[in-house]
């Protein structure tokens, strides 16, 4: 009788991780982490070498919130302080990353092992799960657990921490897997639905409405319910409005999609806030974005409704009038059943008003901004963010994937999106940072959503503070031969904070904002890419064609007009705070 191949521990976690379908894996490799490297070697799983932990992290996460199933950082001890950032902006979108950390030795745990840090409390707040493995043997059934953990109810990160003396030590090849369960392959998660004596009352409330919402947040992507959330706002004359921040989850030329709810950014989200009756949130929380559910966004007498396909964000809506637990595809079948049941009557004068609100407020804007970009033209004066960004989507099409990031430009970036999906823009995908705001999120975004989209054309806007937070990832784009297009929004600085600067100081002026004339194309141009300097508006058009054309990794590097987002604007002003705090 033949005697049973003995491999490393590390091997046994890349197994584990295989059997589970895991496509993709992200790391800066190190000593800590080679048994493992070694483990996915061998199970031919794609290994992407990053210049940085944090860039690793944020791959993970790109790759995460555009295939909705779980990726791979992997990293060594003192790796995981540089992941923590990527962990938690992937906590703020309840994005499902396995953190894997190679560790310090079990035996020696608490005598200050070499690189020993507490990582599994560190994790911890960010982390569905963090937890040490402790035997060998238990590696597959950490990884199932974990698994299990991050995609179930409302997925989100989950972090294993590897002892170096496990991730080295010889085992069975099929050690644990004497015990159940027997068959580790993903499985479908479990999903809540609703019980009837809950769901009837509410469904009598809703259909009793005359002005109802829908804000739809991450819970309605991460359950693949996008669909029937656009369903339900079409079928029932309902306005659909998404949660700030959190993934985009309808096509801004989607007729029952009106814009962001936010005030700021889509200032006629006020008035469907205030003259609603019921508001019916659907997979999000009651987080500094909806004020805790509170007025002057929430009037009292709005009749406040949350559903959440799990018991771990109810208690983030205490304060609303109305909880549900159920997934919220079972919630939207119920309510469309409504109109097939003949219990539907909702005429379209509340939908239309909408749709006219919105008709007229891109109308004004673009108005507003012509006049200061024909003036800005006549005068050799630097192109507004707005107009910016509207000018690289013109020349963007429905297979195209838009990645932003940064302060302003993130939130004009959002503006501009409604504004050109009003005008019948398609977009494939958009990204950006999550409820956190994390800067630096943008060129690893980009990269993810290039390599899951090869064919796409990626067009990243990025402002200049944000790339210098996480620029150097680019180096990833070149390494693998990832074509992504940079547009810089350059304004000198960090402008979102120099513009409360001056609104807030009592000198009018702002202080340890500025930045020197960076080259950002000729980094590019240095790097084996394509790179060039935006001066005009005129110029932009071309050059980003030129930058498409190139096949390469490309910078545009925009001298832009420093201008404050009605959000950041917001910050400075005390009447608008409590909608932002």
């Amino acid at each position: 009788m033949s005697e049973k191949r003995r491999i490393r521990g590390g091997n046994l976690l890349a197994r584990a991780l295989h059997e589970k379908g895991v496509e993709h894996v992200f790391t800066l490799a190190g000593g800590f982490c080679n048994p493992a490297l070694e483990g996915f070697m061998e199970c031919q799983m794609p290994v992407i070498n990053c210049p940085h932990e944090q860039v690793a992290g944020h791959l993970a996460d790109g790759h995460s919130r555009i295939s909705r199933k779980p990726s791979v950082c992997l990293v060594g001890p003192e790796g995981f302080a540089n992941a923590v950032p990527a962990m938690m902006e992937a906590w703020g979108e309840r994005s499902p990353v396995i953190f894997i950390t190679g560790s310090s030795t079990l035996k020696r745990q608490g005598s200050g092992g070499f690189k020993e840090i507490d990582d599994v409390a560190i994790a911890a707040p960010l982390t569905k799960y963090s937890a040490s493995v402790t035997d060998g043997a238990r590696i597959g059934e950490f990884v199932d657990r974990a698994w299990k953990i991050a995609t179930s109810g409302y997925p989100g990160p989950v972090h294993l921490s590897l002892p170096v003396d496990l991730m080295f030590s010889a085992y069975d090849e099929d050690i644990g897997r004497e015990e159940r369960p027997f068959r580790r392959t993903d499985k479908p998660a479990p999903r809540a639905w609703p019980d009837p004596r809950d769901l009837e009352p509410l469904l009598a409330l809703i259909t009793g409405a005359k002005r109802p919402i829908l804000i739809g947040g991450h819970g309605v992507w991460w359950s693949h319910n996008e669909t029937k959330l656009e369903e339900a706002g079409k079928s029932l004359n309902i306005p659909v409005f998404n949660i700030p921040y959190h993934q985009k989850l309808l096509g801004e030329e989607c007729e029952a999609y009106m814009g962001l709810a936010d005030v700021h950014q889509y200032p006629p989200s006020k008035f469907a806030l205030q003259e609603s009756d019921v508001a019916i949130m659907v997979g999000g929380r009651l987080d500094n974005q909806m004020n805790f559910g509170n007025p002057p966004l929430f009037p009292e007498t709005t009749q406040l409704v949350c559903v959440n396909g799990s018991h771990e964000e109810l208690e983030h809506n205490r304060a609303a009038d109305h909880l549900l637990l159920s997934d919220p595809g079972a919630f939207f079948d119920a309510l469309t059943a409504l109109k097939a049941r003949g219990e539907w009557e909702l005429e379209r004068q509340w939908f239309d008003l909408n749709r006219a609100k919105r008709g007229e407020w891109v109308e004004a804007t673009l108005s507003d901004l012509k006049l200061e970009s024909d003036a800005a033209t006549a005068g050799g004066g630097k192109i507004h963010p707005l107009q910016l960004s509207l000018d690289v989507q013109a020349a963007m099409g429905a297979d195209d994937w838009l990645v932003f990031d940064g302060g302003n430009t993130h939130f004009w970036s959002e503006i501009a999106v409604n504004l050109m999906g009003w005008k019948g823009q398609q977009l494939a995908g958009i990204m950006h940072p999550g409820a956190y705001s994390l800067l630096g999120v943008g060129v690893s975004f980009a990269l993810s959503a290039k390599n899951m989209h090869p064919d796409s054309t990626v067009v990243l806007i990025s402002g200049d503070g944000a790339f210098l937070s996480g620029g150097l990832s680019i180096e990833t784009a070149f390494q693998e031969n990832t074509p992504i297009v940079v547009v810089v929004d350059n304004n000198g600085g960090l402008d979102c904070i120099s513009q409360q600067q001056e609104r807030l100081f009592e000198n009018g002026k702002h202080f340890a904002t500025d930045f020197r004339d960076i080259p950002f194309h000729s980094l590019f141009e240095g790097l084996g890419g394509h790179g060039e300097l935006v001066e005009t508006r005129e110029q932009l058009g071309p050059a980003l064609q030129r930058a498409i054309a190139s096949g390469k990794p490309a910078c545009l590097n925009v001298k832009a007009k420093g201008v404050i987002s009605p959000i950041v604007l917001a910050t400075t002003n005390k009447r608008d705070k409590a909608s932002i705090e």
